[in-house]
């Protein structure tokens, strides 16, 4: 029962702390090329397109990226 209110308790701090770290090696990828693409994302790390896609446009909303719609792709441009 201890290490079930252990875990609850401290399992939203670790997802923050893994995502935060997440977004730091996408920006770090972004830097390689300049535009990156959903499906990149997914693919480099190994996560899904949907999980991907939440992770920059998060880091759109932090003003790290711009994103530019084209048929059938996102791309992100590293601001």
């Amino acid at each position: 029962m201890l290490l079930h209110r252990f875990i609850h308790r401290y399992k939203n701090r670790y997802l923050l702390m893994k995502s935060h770290n997440l977004k730091d090696k996408i920006l770090d990828f972004a830097k390689e090329d300049g535009v990156i693409t959903t499906t990149e994302i997914a693919n480099k790390f190994e996560i899904s397109w949907n999980t991907a896609e939440k992770y920059l446009l998060e880091l759109t909303l932090d003003n790290k990226f711009r994103r530019i719609k084209k048929v059938g792709v996102n791309l992100w441009v590293l601001k």
